[in-house]
């Protein structure tokens, strides 16, 4: 099924609420008052199984003539949003009909593109505090050296700042805290394919399993400390 079929059915179905979709993104998408509203009644002649309703049925509910109808019409349509195809009934008669179905596309497009710019936006604000965080942590101000180094591991290596903040994490507990131990820990990790927090969790448990360390004293008679895990010896690397 292709794309705009998928989108036609969804919104038949009404599992697609274009609607509060529309008032989001109208604006940007050039469309005036007045289109938006004429929009708003085309869908509620749909509704109401009407699929071709005349100017003179949109002035009767709107405050506009039916030659401004008609204006806002051409308008649609001259922007892409709007079109006049052809379907048939129960009985095989052919009949007119307004489609919509361009300009839910573009509303979802502009939509699609606003959440991906807010996530985008985020990112960046997440990736401008990780320099202060590790700032904090080692209890200085970070070298141009060092600055460079983490960028790196974001634009170059692609290591989510989660990541990137587990592994500082791990390099505290450790009291290993230095750019070159974070990294051993970020390119075992990356070998290993870890790239979520829970990923990251199931590493540390399998190095430091309290389950595993007692059956390991049990055998020997005395139960042991667990030790933490040095990545700079990894035995797998």
């Amino acid at each position: 099924m292709q794309q705009d079929e998928r989108l036609q059915m969804w919104i038949e179905q009404g599992n697609v609420t274009i609607p509060q979709l529309f008032f989001n993104s109208y604006k940007k998408l050039g469309i005036q008052d007045s289109d938006a509203m004429l929009i708003l009644q085309m869908e509620a002649y749909r509704a109401q199984h009407i699929e071709f309703p005349t100017p003179s049925d949109f002035s009767s509910r709107m405050d506009l003539t039916e030659n401004e109808v008609s204006q806002v019409l051409q308008r649609l349509m001259q922007k892409g949003y709007l079109k006049i195809g052809q379907t048939s009934d129960a009985n095989g008669v052919l009949f007119e009909q307004f489609s919509l179905l361009p300009l839910w596309e573009a509303v979802l497009e502009c939509e699609i593109g606003s959440q991906n710019k807010t996530v985008e936006a985020k990112e960046k604000e997440e990736e401008g505090q990780i320099f202060h965080v590790f700032e904090q942590e080692f209890g200085r101000l970070l070298s141009p050296m060092e600055c460079e180094t983490i960028a790196m591991w974001i634009d170059q290596d692609h290591h989510g700042i989660n990541i990137i903040k587990a592994a500082l994490k791990e390099a505290v507990i450790a009291q290993k805290l230095s750019m070159r131990y974070i990294d051993r820990i970020l390119f075992e990790w990356k070998k290993k394919n870890v790239t979520t927090l829970a990923d990251v969790e199931k590493q540390t448990k399998a190095f430091r399993s309290p389950t595993q360390s007692i059956r390991q004293g049990k055998a020997q008679g005395t139960v042991k400390r667990v030790p933490l895990y040095n990545w700079l010896e990894d035995r797998d690397g």
